[in-house]
This record gives structure tokens, sequence and C-alpha cells, in this order.
């Protein structure tokens, strides 16, 4: 199994760390080749204008686009959830392929950054997953065929999957736990 990890800024030493950790592939990409003969594909964390920036001028947008239209798992941590959605509320370079309204940098500026137990039934052994949030996003809203995975206890979206796609507001790629990762490569499983 080869899974790309989106490496054009952020936090992708992290997700490739747990993939090695998983007896995974990583491949970093940088450029649209890299996508070729891939199973699945992360974009981490970082800053989503910074991705969408280096992604149009790396010419990575359409090809990513491809990826997730034909049906690869392509999951998207914190910037990550944002490149992916529909809609985040202004211009900015997106994959735009999931059914989502997000709202960047939702809970305020770095030092508003916090961690929390979430209650995630798919993922197993069934346990509260400790998720770190960054400046973290939110999902303000998301449409037919889009299952919610995670919600704070005030009932803001935090994780949701939709088809081929998963999205997660924290950085599971922070933690020592590999549930997301694992639930991920299931995806990718299921998919081959």
């Amino acid at each position: 199994m080869k899974i790309g990890v989106l490496a054009l800024q952020g936090a992708f030493i992290e997700h490739i760390k747990v993939l090695r950790s998983l007896d995974v592939e990583p491949v970093e990409v940088r450029k649209p080749e890299q996508l070729r003969d891939l199973d699945g594909l992360i974009i981490p964390g970082g800053e989503s204008t910074t991705f969408g920036k280096l992604a149009v001028e790396y010419d990575l947008i359409e090809p990513i686009r491809a990826m997730c239209e034909q049906g690869k798992p392509v999951w998207g941590t914190c910037a990550g959830m944002i490149f992916l959605a529909k809609d985040v509320g202004r211009a900015q370079p997106l994959i735009g392929v999931m059914d989502v309204r997000v709202k960047r940098n939702a809970f305020g500026r770095q030092v508003d950054s916090f961690e929390a137990d979430l209650d995630i039934p798919a993922l197993e052994p069934r346990a509260p997953f400790h998720a770190i949030f960054i400046r973290a996003p939110f999902i303000e809203s998301v449409g037919k065929g889009v299952e919610v995975l995670a919600k704070l206890d005030n009932g803001t979206i935090v994780a949701a999957r939709q088809k081929n796609l998963l999205a997660t507001s924290f950085h599971p790629e922070l933690t020592n736990d590999a549930r997301f990762h694992r639930y991920f490569l299931e995806r990718v499983k299921k998919n081959g």
C-alpha cells in the first residue's frame, strides 16, 4: 500500500512517521507525477492559503481533484479539511470536492488552541480519542451523503466522511493514537 502525504508545508513529517509505524510506504507528494500509483492521499495541517498558492504553482489542484473524483481515499486534517471543502466562505484555491461548509480558524488564534477527548464510534477499539486542535477549523454544515464522525460536546462538527473523503479539524498525527490513521487505511483497503 502506497499512501501519499502532500508535502508542500505543514505537518506532513508527522503523518509520514505514523504511516511508517503502521508498516505503510509513505510518499512525499510535491509534484503531480508523484500522485500516480498511490492508493490514497493525506493532506496535512498547515496554512490553507499557503497550501492553495503552492498547489496552484505546482499544478496539483486538478490532479488531486481528479484523484478524489476517481474514488481514491483522501484525508484532510485541519488545513487539509479546508482544502477539501466546497465552501469556506471566501475565495481561495481549493480542491472543493467535499460537500461541507468549513469555518477557518473557527476557535480563534494560536493561543486558543486546545485539546479534547472525543467519542468517535467509527474508531476501534471504542475509547475516547484525545484530539489536538491548533488554530482549527470546524464544519458549519454538511450536505447530503456526508457522515458526521465526531462532534465536540457543544455539537460542533469536527470530523466527517463523504464516500472516499475524510476530514478532521484536529491533528491525529500529533498524538500517540494511530486509530484514525488505521481507520483511513481501512478505507484505502476497501477501495482496493
